[in-house]
């Protein structure tokens, strides 16, 4: 299985793709988490009705296997590190974006974390008009 971090912009967008590509190079099931911690009134990285649909059609339209899941109230990279513990996790695929050494400290990095802490590969991917 392949987990894919999604994020409702073109950095999840790409991790999509990518996670599309790998599945079906390695002939396996998709697992998309798109999650939130809820502490924001309007997240804009946890994908809305809209989006999901767009996002549904997509992964019916590639013909691998998937779950959608939106968990809710949970740590983000937290979540991605847990669905990696399972037996038929082989890879993780996530979008990253460009941030200064003071923006991490910050605001922290849920990519840098899972990169950091994940005990299996991590493909980490931007857009290609990044």
């Amino acid at each position: 299985m392949i987990v894919v971090g999604y994020s409702a912009d073109p950095f999840g967008r790409a991790a999509l793709e990518h996670g599309i590509a790998e599945a079906r190079r390695r002939d396996t099931s998709l697992l998309v988490i798109n999650s939130t911690s809820g502490e924001a009134y309007a997240d804009p990285r946890f994908a809305q009705e809209t989006e999901v649909h767009d996002v549904e059609k997509r992964l019916d339209e590639c013909g691998v296997a998937y779950e959608l899941t939106q968990p809710v109230g949970v740590d983000t990279a937290r979540e991605l590190l847990t669905a990696m513990e399972r037996p038929d996790a082989e890879l993780l695929v996530i979008g990253i974006r460009h941030r200064s050494p003071v923006g991490k400290l910050l605001m922290g990095s849920v990519s840098q974390q899972v990169l950091l802490d994940c005990p299996k590969p991590v493909l980490a991917v931007k857009p290609d008009d990044s």
